[in-house]
């Protein structure tokens, strides 16, 4: 049996909104907050880059769009001075904001949230708030219609994070240069962790990239420190997020094109909850073969690079964003 959702009190959870150089989904996804009204919003921008003709004023725009709070609510802002690069801009933003909030959620300004989105971060914040077992709460569902379980979500290990929420207790774990890569990926806690060869693989070039600092990404050292933790992520049945920033002036999404890109989302409904905390093998081998490709690496070349009969595009994409 899965227990019945009950509607939350009026909203208590911070936000926590990432932005930097895009008026245009700033001020959409800033409307979506406007419109779940929380009772505190940090804002956080980085400082426009040096020799980028016209950044300086798309950035000025942008941080007069976020913070034009017109309902009852404590704004707070990190405005940078020096421009430190996406992965230090956003992890340090986070540690800003969990240094001052216990739990939150975090959007950046190309993830559009449905309005159940905050709502189902909210009551999974409030639920597992002392439960280890869990670090993360995402709002993305990549699993093409199918649905996982009987109750309103599903448990992975994947922290997808176009739209997500946390809580201080998991933060504190991460650690963007991953000093602990090398004893962990050669323990047997690493192999189980990643029991089919090929998808460890796919993570291990990663996870070296990051470690020689070849990757400007806050998003694979989180993944890594919330694995090496065994965290699991609380994923909705129905996708609450869309990402909409997919295109040239995107830093690690450029392709217009992607199938990831503008993914409509849904009303999350009846809402039920899981009888047990385990993680959904299957959905997440689902999300190894179609979002990161695994599947198409278990082929030699000469099938891999075979047009899209094979159906390829999702896992093309992430692909493009290992190697970026």
């Amino acid at each position: 049996m899965t227990s019945t959702f009950t509607p939350p009190a009026p909203r208590q959870t911070a936000v926590l909104f990432l932005v930097f150089n895009r008026p245009d989904t700033t001020a959409q996804v800033f409307e979506a907050i406007r419109q779940a009204k929380p009772p505190r919003l940090y804002v956080s921008a980085d400082s426009p880059r040096e020799g980028r003709a016209g950044e300086a004023e798309r950035v000025a725009k942008v941080r007069e769009i976020a913070t034009a709070v017109d309902w009852p609510c404590e704004l707070r802002t990190l405005f940078r001075e020096e421009n430190l690069g996406c992965k230090y801009a956003v992890s340090n933003a986070i540690t800003w904001f969990f240094e001052q909030e216990e739990q939150g959620v975090i959007l950046e300004d190309d993830c559009l949230p449905h309005p159940d989105f905050f709502t189902f971060c909210e009551t999974l914040l409030n639920r597992y708030v002392a439960d280890e077992r869990v670090s993360v709460i995402t709002g993305n569902n990549f699993q093409q219609g199918q649905h996982r379980g009987e109750a309103s979500y599903y448990f992975s290990k994947y922290n997808h994070c176009w739209g997500w929420a946390s809580w201080r207790r998991a933060w504190q774990h991460y650690q963007g240069d991953l000093p602990f890569w090398p004893t962990w990926s050669a323990s047997g806690a690493w192999a189980r962790h990643t029991p089919d060869k090929v998808e460890r693989r796919y993570w291990e070039k990663i996870f070296d990239r990051v470690r020689a600092g070849q990757i400007d990404s806050w998003a694979y050292p989180w993944t890594a420190s919330v694995w090496c933790h065994g965290g699991l992520t609380a994923t909705p049945n129905v996708n609450l997020v869309s990402n909409i920033g997919f295109g040239e002036d995107s830093t690690h999404t450029s392709s217009a094109n992607s199938p990831l890109a503008n993914l409509p989302v849904g009303v999350i409904g009846n809402f039920t909850h899981p009888q047990r905390i385990e993680q959904d093998n299957d959905a997440d081998r689902f999300v190894a073969d179609q979002v990161f490709g695994c599947r198409y690496r278990r082929f030699p070349r000469s099938f891999i690079n075979l047009p899209r009969r094979l159906g390829g595009r999702v896992c093309r994409e992430f692909n493009k964003l290992a190697k970026a």
